[in-house]
C-alpha cells in the first residue's frame, strides 16, 4: 500500500508520538527498522503518519523503546485501530479540506473541550443560518455547493453533544461575539437564544467576557483544546484564514491553558453569563 499523501492529524499524531518514544530511548530510525524487518524509509512513513502501524508492532517498539506507559499505549493501538470510512465526516472527504474533518475527529475523541472565541461562536454552537452567513462572507465568495457542505459538516459536529457521555465543553466568548449581528437582526437573536438554550445542558459551561471587564484578555486568534483521553494526548486547535495549525508541544499546551485559565477569570460565571446573553438577545 503506497504512502498516505495527506494523513489526518489524528493519524500524523500516532506517529509524532512513536517518534517522540524512539527519541527519549535514544534509538535510531535504523534500529527501529531492524526491529520491525523494514527499512528506514518506512519506520519515516511511519512516524510522519503515512503508513498506517498495527498494534502488535505498537506493542514490540514499547518494549524496544522501554516504555511502560500502558495508558499511553494502549490509547496509542486505539488509533491504530481507527480506519478510513469509520466516521460520520469522512463522507466530506474529497469535499471539504482536510483541516474541517481533523477538527471533527479532534472533537469526537476529546474527554473535554475548551473554546476560546473572540468575535465569533464555537462551530459547535452556531446554528445554520448563522454559520451560513460566516460562510457566505469569505472571500473570495465559496460556491453554493461549498457552503451548504460545510453548514452541512458543522451541524453534524453537534452530535458528540447527543452522546450517553458527551465531553465537557467550557466556551469563553467575548461580548463582541454577542453583539455582532452576523447574518442579520433575525438571525442573532436565533442564535442569542440557542446559546442560552445550550448553555443550560449539565455538561456545557458557558463564560462572557464583556466589553467591561478590567482584566485585558489578549484574543487574536480562536483557540480550541482539546483534552485527550490521556494527558500526553491533549491537542490545540488554533484558527488561521486557511484550515488552522494542530499543537502538541508541551510549551503550546500549558500556554493555551493557561490563556485559558486567564480568560475564565475575566469572564462572567455561567449564570450571570446567561443572564448577560438574555439581555443582549432582548435588545435585538
Amino acid at each position: 500500500m503506497p504512502p498516505r499523501d495527506n494523513p489526518t492529524a489524528r493519524q500524523a499524531r500516532l506517529g509524532g508520538e512513536l517518534r517522540k518514544l524512539r527519541d527519549r530511548a535514544g534509538k535510531t530510525a535504523r534500529e527501529a527498522a531492524g526491529l520491525l524487518s523494514t527499512d528506514q524509509a518506512r519506520i519515516s512513513h511511519i512516524e510522519s503518519g503515512r503508513i498506517g502501524i498495527s498494534e502488535e508492532r505498537i506493542r514490540k517498539l514499547a518494549v524496544f523503546y522501554a516504555c511502560d506507559d500502558q495508558a499511553l499505549i494502549e490509547a496509542l493501538c486505539a488509533i491504530a485501530r481507527e480506519h478510513r470510512g469509520q466516521y460520520w465526516w469522512d463522507e466530506y472527504r474529497g469535499i471539504l479540506s482536510p483541516g474541517f474533518l481533523d477538527v471533527a475527529e479532534m472533537e469526537h475523541h476529546a474527554k473535554y473541550l475548551r473554546y476560546l472565541q473572540p468575535v465569533t461562536f464555537p462551530g459547535i454552537f452556531q446554528v445554520d443560518d448563522y454559520a451560513r452567513a460566516l460562510f457566505e462572507s469569505a472571500i473570495p465568495r465559496l460556491p453554493a455547493s461549498e457552503v451548504q457542505a460545510r453548514v452541512e459538516h458543522r451541524m453534524r459536529r453537534k452530535s458528540i453533544l447527543d452522546r450517553d457521555n458527551p465531553p465537557e465543553l467550557e466556551a469563553i466568548v467575548h461580548e463582541a461575539a454577542l453583539r455582532v449581528r452576523v447574518g442579520g437582526r433575525k438571525v442573532a437573536r436565533r442564535q442569542l437564544e440557542y446559546l442560552i438554550e445550550v448553555s443550560e445542558r449539565p455538561d456545557v459551561m458557558l463564560r462572557v467576557i464583556p466589553f467591561s471587564t478590567e482584566d485585558f484578555v489578549s484574543l487574536t486568534q480562536t483557540a480550541l483544546y482539546a483534552g485527550g483521553v490521556i494527558p500526553q494526548l491533549d491537542t490545540v486547535h488554533v484558527d488561521n484564514r486557511f484550515d488552522g495549525n494542530f499543537l502538541d508541544a508541551a510549551a503550546e499546551l500549558e500556554r493555551h491553558r493557561t490563556q485559558l485559565d486567564f480568560a475564565a477569570q475575566a469572564s462572567l460565571e455561567p449564570a450571570e453569563s446567561r443572564s448577560f446573553i438574555h439581555h443582549i438577545a432582548r435588545e435585538l
